[in-house]
């Protein structure tokens, strides 16, 4: 199928198009908010068995886990867990603390980078294909994204791209798709347990993440750049040895 009618592709479609292409090498990738549940409600509806990915960060708040135990339950899923590489992770903590995200971006970024970003890309080594739950409507940085974009020669695929905050409700109350526990405490977007707080009447909905940081985009590297260009981060760079703006 051209890349160009993959864009023009409903969710479903686009979704059931990855899932018979590709098979066990295509992965729904999450952290269990509410769009990435529909991705794998939709999929279970579809297929009989698919990959689904996540990344336990060491920092993820409990609720989190109970998610990862509800689709197990519900759908029959065997969650793959992609985790911080440990000597990487020492590194990190020895040279900047275990809270080094609070001092800087630039320390929270490579902070991201160590828990989420590396880990991922090494378990997106497995896949040809792969799906998340980003929507234009979820922010300013996400406001371009298109639903299939070619990475490293591998399709990343936005089913959702084009779904109103209406739609992804209107699928969770008629297929009953189980909820993020922290939704019920006032968050809006999930991440991290430090890094993330319930959001305030009137604020976007990301921002509850990284709430201290303020000029700098919400996103946490895989999708977005510290630019602000949407794409996923690669090559970095892991540089422990001394504090951003340091000498040496």
């Amino acid at each position: 199928m051209d890349y160009r009618e993959l864009e023009t592709l409903p969710a479903e479609d686009l979704l059931r198009w990855a899932l018979t292409t590709y098979q066990h090498a295509f992965a729904i990738v999450t952290s269990f908010q509410l769009e990435g549940m529909v991705l794998i409600d939709m999929a279970s509806r579809l297929v009989d068995h698919f990959r689904v990915i996540t990344v336990d960060t060491g920092r993820l708040p409990e609720e989190t886990y109970t998610m990862i135990e509800t689709v197990r339950a519900r759908y029959g899923v065997h969650v793959e867990v992609a985790a911080p590489d440990p000597v990487e992770l020492a590194d990190l903590i020895h040279t900047h603390g275990p809270n080094c995200f609070y001092r800087s971006p630039e320390l929270r970024l490579l902070c991201c980078q160590v828990r989420k970003v590396r880990p991922l890309e090494r378990k997106l080594g497995t896949v040809q294909a792969w799906a998340v739950g980003l929507r234009r409507l979820q922010s300013e940085t996400r406001a371009t994204i298109s639903k299939v974009e070619l990475v490293a020669g591998r399709f990343k695929l936005s089913p959702l791209a084009d779904w109103t905050d209406q739609q992804v409700e209107e699928y969770v109350q008629r297929h009953d798709v189980p909820r993020h526990p922290l939704y019920a405490k006032g968050y809006t977007s999930i991440g991290c347990e430090p890094c993330t707080r319930p959001t305030l009447p009137g604020e976007p909905k990301r921002a509850g993440r990284w709430w201290w940081e303020s000029g700098v985009p919400k996103e946490c590297g895989i999708h977005v750049l510290p630019n602000g260009t949407v794409t996923r981060l690669q090559s970095f760079g892991l540089v422990c040895a001394a504090e951003p703006g340091s000498a040496g």
